[in-house]
């Protein structure tokens, strides 16, 4: 992981404490967190529903933002899941709002895709029930 690197993206997009933290083997940012970059790179993002059942829901997320010093759009593609199950080994979320997890955990990927965070192993807290703050 670029050290550095990451500490120009976290005073590029103005992130505090509160929106990053460190979880085992991973960086962490928060809803919070990524609501801040989505906003400052003006990302546009669109949503398909792939999937949506009463316990599993696919949603594909088309992003896009401007390269401002290449004068050109860079866009992306990206899914985000989810299923319900009583317990982590039947599922990996816990909730009945499967579409919206689902659609966090896409919004998270294509934003940390957009800005370079996912090329240094950073993930969204929503991406995985493992990932929650203790």
């Amino acid at each position: 992981m670029n050290i550095e690197k990451l500490k120009g993206l976290y005073a590029k997009y103005e992130l505090s404490k509160d929106d990053v933290y460190k979880h085992q083997h991973y960086i962490i940012i928060t809803r919070s967190g990524i609501d801040k970059i989505q906003a400052i790179e003006n990302i546009f993002i669109n949503y398909e529903v792939i999937k949506c059942e009463t316990n599993f829901a696919v949603v594909k997320a088309n992003a896009e933002k401007e390269d401002k010093e290449k004068k050109k759009y860079v866009k992306i593609q990206t899914f985000g899941s989810a299923v319900k199950g009583a317990t982590f080994k039947e599922g990996n979320t816990q909730t009945w709002y499967v579409m919206e997890m689902a659609e966090k955990r896409a919004m998270s990927r294509a934003v940390l895709k957009l800005t370079g965070f996912y090329e240094l192993g950073v993930f969204g807290e929503d991406e995985s029930e493992d990932f929650k703050r203790k």
